[in-house]
């Protein structure tokens, strides 16, 4: 019984120390057979590749809230928005939808493909097939709509088509403004109306 005890402890001391050193002999090969590696192999993404991420980054569902100086609030919700290298407080946008509530009781909803915003110049383009509702009962469609986020103006840059309460017209622009304290939409540039009488 003692030359057993004697024997496992003597295999029990031996393996204490065979045991680690093996697996020492293995780490040692990872590293040593391991074929060495450069910058460029661990950085799967070239100087253009990252220029392309840095340009893609995207904002899923933005909305924008603020108030005018003359207060009238704004708010609008986008599809997905990027932003600008021009500046920070520029970028694109596209699906956007707009409110307008003016401090008459009026409002304004607005539609378009797409959108860039000015941050230095207070100001939003909407493009795309540009849809605007009023509360007074007109619905237009344009190509371009600049928006002035600092007062209460809106305009056309081009032809707009709109049927109202006097019938469906088309003009060279279409305007809102504020004109003392009524805020006015207004079609100006070779109106023409085609008159729907009301029915009775």
């Amino acid at each position: 019984m003692a030359h057993y005890d004697n024997a496992y402890s003597r295999l029990i001391a031996t393996l204490k120390v065979v045991l680690p050193l093996g697996a020492l002999a293995i780490l040692s090969t990872v590293f040593l057979v391991s074929e060495p590696r450069t910058a460029q192999d661990t950085i799967p993404y070239a100087d253009d590749d990252l220029d392309e991420i840095v340009r893609d980054q995207r904002i899923s569902n933005p909305t924008y809230a603020g108030v005018t100086e003359d207060g009238t609030a704004i708010m609008l919700l986008a599809e997905a928005a990027q932003p600008s290298p021009d500046g920070p407080d520029s970028g694109s946008a596209s699906e956007v939808i707009g409110v307008m509530e003016t401090p008459d009781g009026g409002r304004l909803d607005m539609a378009a493909g797409a959108a860039r915003l000015d941050g230095a110049e207070d100001a939003l383009w909407l493009t795309g097939g540009v849809r605007v509702v009023t509360s007074t009962g007109y619905r237009a469609t344009t190509d371009e709509i600049v928006t002035d986020l600092a007062a209460t103006h809106l305009s056309s840059t081009g032809a707009v088509q709109a049927e109202g309460p006097p019938g469906t017209l088309t003009a060279g622009r279409l305007e809102m403004r504020r004109e003392g304290d009524a805020y006015v939409l207004s079609f100006t540039g070779g109106v023409e109306l085609l008159y729907a009488p009301p029915k009775d």
